[in-house]
């Protein structure tokens, strides 16, 4: 029973390598299909610059403020307009139903039938002899019949089955308050505004790259320090276990080196996990594809620059209202309020425009049959076919003019929009003075603090020259066996804490100067 359990836990064991080798090959193939890219931080921005989404986003605001310019112009080019209908008149009222209007039209027979007999009484050689009324329409119906005549009846007898109309309508702006101000205002500010916009954004945006770039690095060093502190304390285990075994040290001493080794090899673990986050969120903020692997190149200590800081804070006030892109943003807020302004006061004023209509009429009726008489004899009649598009049923009409609007009275409706157009001229006026407290604050706050980490760095550069060296004289102290493991650990605690401490003071004044050159107005992107 012994040997069965020992061969299936050997067996166990050779399949969990098995399984962690393929495990450790896959991943490696996998590694090894992505893409890797070695950056340093100038290459990064540029990057960003190019790359990052929110910062096209701006852009993209640009070019639609751009397109709302040329749509504000487009107001004073004329406008061309085609219409074309056509209409059926299934069913046309009768305009004279409920009066004797209609009585007008049936005069008309007795008109004929009176001129009929005049000629008759005076042109003898007509042969003729004046009839009654009543023998004139029967005469004439006999006419039609003889000729195939057949009248269709309508309610309406103005009324047209078909109706074609289509035209070109031509309308010409020639005043309008609104519009003209208005284009003229987006065309002279707009641009320079949103471009105040791109220029602020890309400072934010360094500022946001060098603040992660710099995180990076410094858990990529963090992780270099964990690193020597697990090499550290592996020589301090492995001396310990010397002692131990030579019966100089008791065994409490080796198991405690032990587990000081698995919990800096824990941390070190720990570091390794947040370094490849801060790398992660770096490539999001840079546009870079997940799949690809970003080494970093630059070293947390490689630009401590720290000239600037001779600048007085009074000089740097003045040098940042200067160059700052948000507060001339600000300042043309104001000139475009003044425009609104104006475009709203301009409703007290008339439009003028000139206009030009150009239409073709169709009026083509079901029935097109022309019915004439004999000049010999009027009781006689021929008949013929007009063509669809005979010219008798269509024609031209041309109309121009001017036309001039002019609101007298909304209801103080125009008079309540100017008041609002001059409350918000004077909230952008006043939003713009309150920018420029804040920026002065800002630039206040940070010359404090990119001085105050300056200072920390430098501090903690020489506690951990002492710390190593207080290391040094302890491990000596060990191996002579003067010194306890404990006194080891503790030096070696000391040198871990002073070595990420002055890493964390060096991060902090380089994002101390990068939120200094940001709140300056300055940038890598090339606005000054």
């Amino acid at each position: 029973m012994k040997t069965f359990f020992t061969r299936l836990l050997f067996s166990l064991t050779i399949a969990l390598l098995a399984m962690g080798t393929l495990g450790m090959l896959n991943e490696a193939a996998a590694q090894e299909t992505k893409k890797r890219v070695s950056l340093t931080m100038e290459e990064a921005i540029q990057i960003a610059l190019v790359e990052n989404l929110a910062l096209q986003n701006v852009r993209l605001d640009m070019d639609n403020a751009n397109a709302q310019i040329k749509e504000g112009w487009a107001e004073l080019y004329p406008k061309l307009d085609i219409n074309a209908s056509y209409t059926r008149n299934v069913r046309s009222a009768n305009p004279f139903a409920g009066s004797d209007a209609g009585g007008l039209f049936e005069t008309l027979g007795f008109i004929n039938w009176l001129s009929f007999n005049e000629q008759a009484r005076t042109d003898a050689d007509a042969g003729t002899e004046p009839i009654s009324i009543n023998e004139y329409f029967l005469r004439q119906q006999q006419g039609y019949q003889n000729a195939g005549i057949v009248f269709e009846s309508s309610d309406n007898p103005f009324s047209v089955p078909n109706m074609y109309m289509s035209g070109l309508s031509i309308t010409q702006k020639l005043f309008d308050g609104r519009v003209i101000y208005g284009a003229y205002g987006a065309s002279k500010w707009l641009k320079p505004f949103n471009e105040m916009a791109i220029s602020r954004q890309e400072q934010q945006l360094v500022d946001q790259v060098k603040t992660g770039w710099y995180a990076s690095l410094l858990l990529k060093e963090q992780v270099h320090v964990l690193t020597q502190s697990v090499q550290r304390a592996k020589r301090t285990l492995h001396e310990v276990s010397r002692q131990v075994t030579q019966g100089v040290s008791p065994k409490f001493q080796r198991l405690s080196a032990e587990v000081e080794v698995a919990n800096l090899e824990t941390q070190f673990v720990q570091a390794e996990t947040a370094a490849a986050g801060a790398v992660d969120n770096l490539k999001l903020l840079l546009g870079i594809p997940a799949d690809y692997v970003v080494d970093i190149l630059d070293h947390l200590e490689s630009d401590l620059d720290a000239s600037f800081m001779g600048v007085s804070t009074a000089e740097a006030m003045i040098t940042a209202l200067d160059r700052r892109p948000d507060l001339r943003q600000a300042t043309i807020g104001v000139e475009l309020e003044k425009i609104q302004l104006q475009v709203a006061k301009s409703e007290f004023l008339p439009t003028i425009d000139a206009f030009a209509n150009i239409n073709y009429i169709g009026n083509v009726p079901d029935n097109r049959t022309v019915v004439r008489s004999n000049s010999d004899d009027p009781f006689s009649f021929t008949s013929s076919e007009r063509d669809y598009f005979d010219s008798s049923y269509w024609d031209r009409s041309v109309n121009v003019g001017l036309r001039l609007s002019w609101n007298i009275f909304n209801g103080f409706a125009s008079r309540q929009r100017v008041q609002q157009r001059k409350i918000s001229m004077q909230k952008s006026k006043n939003d713009t003075e309150f920018l420029t407290q804040a920026i002065r604050v800002e630039v206040e706050s940070a010359l404090r603090g990119v001085r105050s980490a300056h200072t920390r760095m430098l501090n903690q550069q020489k506690n951990v020259d002492r710390a190593e060296l207080n290391f040094k004289y302890a491990e000596a102290r060990l191996k002579e066996g003067v010194a306890t493991p404990l006194e080891v650990r503790s030096a070696s605690d000391q040198l871990d804490q002073s070595r990420l401490g002055y890493l964390q003071a060096v991060h902090d004044f380089l994002v101390a100067r990068s939120a200094y050159e940001t709140a300056m107005g300055m940038s890598d992107s090339g606005i000054n």
